[in-house]
């Protein structure tokens, strides 16, 4: 698993350009399912049969992670820049960047004054993003542009999945854990469905441009007519100092189950299905009760004539930051959980309100 988070954390995927995230999955997956395709707006669709009748069933995680855009390129070199998803002003400043022009990735750095300067400035400002730039080493306007530059050319953050202390701690810290940990939960189960015991047929929907608002989720679940639906992704925890924490949600407390938050409530017969399976094979979880997230099973729910959705989270520890936290023991339970409501389905499964 950790090997495939490594893989999928170092592709260069920020919201609307995630086609290196797209073609890896796709070409990935190939043999796990019967069929797979990519849409006209990148999101990558699998189906999977098994050799019993039974419902049909999506099961969804984002490609997408945060990170910014080129906007301007100013005289002397340095790059303004836009956000892609939801970014904490208060981090941005002194991060390496990686910029993707059609030549390669350029590295860079999100530039700050030098300490020195501090006693003459007010050392409590917050300099909105609009005010920051970002440093490539090119001396010139014309100078980045010979390196590939463009107006538009995508950003991301330029860390790269780490053990987190040493291997005894079980966590590992990285950028894009949202969401691509989701997409290596969905992975998971698809090898574990390679030999089509099951009764289901598994749309696997890996999804574009999540952290913008949903739209790849809205987009392909309007074509596909279900019967049930888990969303896949990461949720942010509460158990560290702050005075705002109320310590709810915890790393390394087990899978999340959703309860609400504010793309959805999620339906009570996936939601109570969950925690039966969960309580019957001692299933590590907690319940996840938090306004201040939504995930593209609000999207898919919302789909066709309403499609029955819960969702399963992956508690993460200084998310939407180039060192989000996870705690693999949280993934396992997780892609346990999705493993065994797929094979507890059967043809006369059904998920009323």
């Amino acid at each position: 698993m950790f090997n495939l988070l490594k893989s999928l954390t170092s592709l260069h995927g920020p919201s609307g350009y995630e086609q290196p995230v797209s073609y890896f999955i796709k070409d990935y997956i190939k043999e796990l399912v019967d069929e797979v395709t990519i849409d006209s707006i990148g999101n990558v669709i699998a189906t999977s049969k098994g050799n019993k009748p039974g419902p049909k069933m999506i099961v969804t995680a984002h490609m997408d992670e945060i990170g910014f855009i080129v906007k301007k390129i100013e005289n002397n070199g340095l790059l303004r820049f836009e956000k892609l998803g939801g970014h904490d002003d208060r981090i941005l400043l002194a991060q390496k960047v990686k910029v993707r022009t059609s030549s390669g990735e350029l590295l860079g750095v999100i530039g700050t004054m030098s300490a020195h300067f501090v006693k003459f400035d007010d050392p409590s400002k917050v300099r909105k993003h609009q005010q920051l730039y970002i440093d490539i080493g090119a001396k010139s306007k014309e100078d980045a542009i010979s390196l590939g530059v463009q107006i538009g050319s995508p950003i991301t953050w330029a860390t790269e999945l780490e053990i987190l202390g040493n291997e005894r701690t079980g966590r590992i810290v990285g950028k894009g854990l949202d969401d691509r940990a989701g997409c290596a939960v969905i992975i998971s189960l698809l090898e574990e469905l390679k030999n089509k015991d099951f009764s289901a047929e598994i749309v696997a929907l890996f999804t574009v441009q999540e952290e913008v608002g949903l739209r790849g989720a809205q987009v392909a679940a309007r074509g596909i007519d279900a019967d049930v639906a888990i969303a896949i992704d990461t949720t942010a925890v509460s158990d560290t100092p702050e005075e705002t924490m109320d310590q709810t949600l915890l790393l390394g407390g087990g899978t999340g189950i959703k309860i609400i938050d504010f793309s959805l409530i999620a339906h009570p017969a996936v939601k109570d299905t969950l925690v039966t399976i969960a309580q019957e094979k001692d299933i590590r979880f907690q319940y996840e009760v938090f306004p201040g997230i939504g995930t593209d099973g609000g999207a898919v729910s919302l789909s066709n004539k309403g499609i029955p959705t819960g969702v399963l989270s992956i508690p993460s520890r200084y998310a939407h930051s180039p060192v989000e936290v996870i705690d693999l023991e949280d993934l396992h339970a997780t892609v346990q959980l999705l493993t065994s409501f797929v094979k507890d389905l059967n043809e006369e499964a059904s998920f009323k309100f």
